[in-house]
């Protein structure tokens, strides 16, 4: 099937907003489903990669401006990671990497993400500690690096260490790694054109449906909204992206 064909697929039209919806209710930009349903669709790795950090900014974006709005947003704790995310995203942004590695690392990242959905970590601390700046540092700079490296925004792995190291409550973690998504994205995203990628010319029909599910997503999470039972489904379909990834 022809890509542009693929773009028009009823099941990942279905399936795309669900994503959009469920990562943007936690500030998240949605990549790593992204790639992960992409991949259930043999999408090539030089179309995933640019296709979700494209979606990606238009999501984090969408849902920082709601957590913003609600007043949630932290700047003393989002700077100490953009210092170092950002030229780091940019430099993994520069390297392509092999399929068969490009595979294990993102099969291993949408681990991460499937036990974010289901609670398994990332939970609040009943008492908040102050960031350890030299530490925001170099968490900033390793996950900045992955993200530019695999085309995500690196959400999905800030947020729960924000919350385990008990450096802030849930909703300012939402509203922080939205912004850490959009600005990570976009420095990949820099990256990947400026070492000679080009970004495949998304359907108005794929976009349109990410906006819808990003915007009701930001709207609800930003506010109060139990998804759980959407997460579970979301988390199964990652579960299918794992096995279909190590195996292919």
């Amino acid at each position: 099937m022809l890509f542009s064909e693929l773009l028009h697929t009823p099941l990942l039209l279905l399936l795309l907003p669900i994503v959009a919806f469920l990562y943007a209710s936690v500030g998240h930009g949605g990549a790593s489903g992204y790639i992960a349903v992409m991949s259930l669709f043999a999408f090539p790795v030089s179309v995933m990669k640019p296709t979700a950090l494209v979606l990606n900014i238009l999501v984090s974006g969408i849902s920082f401006y709601f957590y913003y709005r609600e007043k949630q947003f932290d700047w003393k704790l989002f700077y100490p990671f953009a210092l170092t995310s950002i030229p780091f995203s940019f430099l993994g942004g520069l390297l392509t990497v092999e399929t068969h590695y490009y595979k294990v690392i993102l099969a291993s990242v949408l681990i991460i993400a499937v036990l974010r959905l289901l609670g398994v970590f990332g939970k609040e601390q009943a008492v908040l500690k102050p960031v350890n700046f030299p530490l925001a540092l170099l968490i900033g700079a390793t996950i900045g690096f992955l993200s530019g490296l695999i085309g995500i925004g690196g959400g999905i792995i800030l947020s729960p260490v924000i919350l385990f190291l008990g450096w802030a409550n849930m909703k300012p973690t939402a509203a922080v790694s939205a912004l850490f998504i959009f600005v990570n994205s976009l420095a990949g995203l820099f990256g990947f054109v400026s070492q000679g990628g080009s970004l495949p010319l998304s359907s108005a029909a794929v976009i349109s449906v990410v906006l819808v599910g990003g915007i009701l997503g930001s709207y609800y999470g930003s506010r109060k909204f139990n998804t759980a039972t959407l997460r579970n489904v979301l988390a199964f379909v990652l579960g299918i992206a794992i096995l279909k990834l190590y195996t292919t």
